[in-house]
C-alpha cells in the first residue's frame, strides 16, 4: 500500500510537506501542493481514514447497530437519527453482524447507538470502561459512558392488555418475538403478570419471531384450535399483519372472531380493514432522542437516561366480546 513516505520520496519533499499537501494546509505553496497531489494520484495513493482519526481524536461519524435492517420501525428510527446528526455536523454508518464491531475499539467512529440483540452487554460495558461513549435502546445497563433511551414497552403491553380485558376478552394468545429481543421479553413480562392476576384468563403463548411470515404461522395455529372467539396480542405489528393476511382467507373475521391487537403503529396498519388496534410511539422521536443523548455525552455535558412514552390506538381490529359471534362460521 502506497504510504505518503512514499509520495515524499517521489517528490523529493519532507513527510510533513506531503501531510500539509494532502490536508489542503497554506503552509505549502500551491505549486507545491498540485505537484504532490498529482504525484498522489498517480500512485493510487489512499489515505489511512483510522490513522487520520487516531491523531484528531474524532472522526465526526456515527455508528448506529442495528440486528437487521427490515420493516418500518428501522427506517423511521434512522431518520430520526440521520436529522439529529447532520444538523450538527455528524454523519452515521448503519451496521450489522460482529466484524463491525471493531469500528469502536478502532476509533472510526466517535461513539455509537446499539439496537441490536447480537451485541453481547459485556462487550458494551468493556468499551465503555476504555471511554467509549454509547447509547443503548435494547437494554438496561449501567455505566457513567452509557446512556439509556428505552421505550416504555411495560406501560405500552399493559396498555393492550387492559383495552383487551375491559372489551370483554378472556381466551387470550400472546405472538412474542425473539428469545433475545430485549422489547419483546419486556412486553411479554408485563402480559404474563397481567394473565396471572386475572385467574379467569386463559392466556396461550406462541413464540414467533417478529416477522409477518411468523405472524402467519401463529395464525394457522389459531385457526386449528379456534372454537370460540378469541384475542390475540402480537408483540409487534409485522406479526399482526400476517395474521390478519391469513384470517383475510378463511371464513374467520378480524374483529368478529379473532381480535388482533399489535404493538408498533407501522404504516401499512393504518390501511388494514378493520384498522388494526396498536401501540404508538414516535420512531422518529426515539431516534432523534438517542442521536442527542449521544451527542450530549460526547461532549460531557450530563443527561439523565429517557423513556419514550406511547399511547393505545384502538382500531376495529378488536371488539367487544359480548358482541362478538359465537358460534364457527
Amino acid at each position: 500500500m502506497v504510504s505518503i513516505k512514499d509520495i515524499a520520496k517521489k517528490a523529493g519533499v519532507s513527510i510533513s510537506t506531503v501531510s500539509y499537501a494532502l490536508n489542503g494546509s497554506s503552509k505549502v505553496t500551491e505549486e507545491t501542493s498540485s505537484r504532490i497531489l498529482a504525484i498522489a494520484e498517480e500512485l493510487n495513493y489512499v489515505p489511512n481514514a483510522a490513522a487520520r482519526t487516531l491523531k484528531k481524536r474524532e472522526s465526526r461519524i456515527i455508528g448506529v447497530f442495528l440486528t437487521d435492517f427490515r420493516g418500518d420501525v428501522y427506517g423511521d428510527l434512522l431518520d430520526g437519527v440521520k436529522d439529529v446528526l447532520n444538523q450538527q455536523g455528524y454523519d452515521l454508518i448503519v451496521c450489522s453482524g460482529v466484524q463491525s464491531h471493531r469500528m469502536l475499539p478502532e476509533r472510526m467512529i466517535d461513539g455509537a447507538i446499539i439496537l441490536d440483540s447480537g451485541f453481547d452487554s459485556e462487550e458494551i460495558l468493556r468499551y465503555a470502561d476504555r471511554g467509549h461513549r454509547i447509547v443503548v435502546l435494547d437494554r438496561e445497563l449501567i455505566h457513567p459512558n452509557i446512556n439509556r433511551v428505552l421505550l416504555d414497552n411495560r406501560s405500552g403491553a399493559a396498555a393492550a392488555m387492559n383495552h383487551l380485558l375491559e372489551q370483554g376478552h378472556r381466551k387470550l394468545y400472546v405472538v412474542t418475538g425473539p428469545e433475545d429481543s430485549y422489547d419483546s421479553n419486556q412486553r411479554l413480562a408485563v402480559v404474563r403478570q397481567i394473565a396471572a392476576e386475572h385467574p379467569d384468563v386463559e392466556l396461550t403463548e406462541i413464540a414467533s419471531n417478529f416477522e409477518k411470515k411468523g405472524g402467519a404461522v401463529a395464525a394457522r395455529r389459531i385457526i386449528d384450535e379456534y372454537s370460540e372467539p378469541v384475542a390475540v396480542f402480537c408483540l409487534n405489528d409485522e406479526m399482526a399483519v400476517g395474521i390478519c393476511n391469513v384470517l383475510s382467507e378463511t371464513e374467520l373475521k378480524v374483529g368478529e372472531h379473532v381480535h388482533v391487537i399489535g404493538f408498533d403503529n407501522i404504516e401499512l396498519t393504518k390501511y388494514l380493514q378493520p384498522r388494526l388496534a396498536t401501540v404508538d410511539y414516535s420512531r422518529a422521536k426515539w431516534g432523534a432522542a438517542a442521536a442527542e443523548h449521544l451527542l450530549r455525552i460526547l461532549a460531557g455535558d450530563p443527561i439523565d437516561h429517557e423513556l419514550m412514552q406511547i399511547k393505545l390506538i384502538e382500531g376495529g381490529s378488536v371488539g367487544r366480546s359480548n358482541d362478538s359471534v359465537r358460534s364457527l362460521p
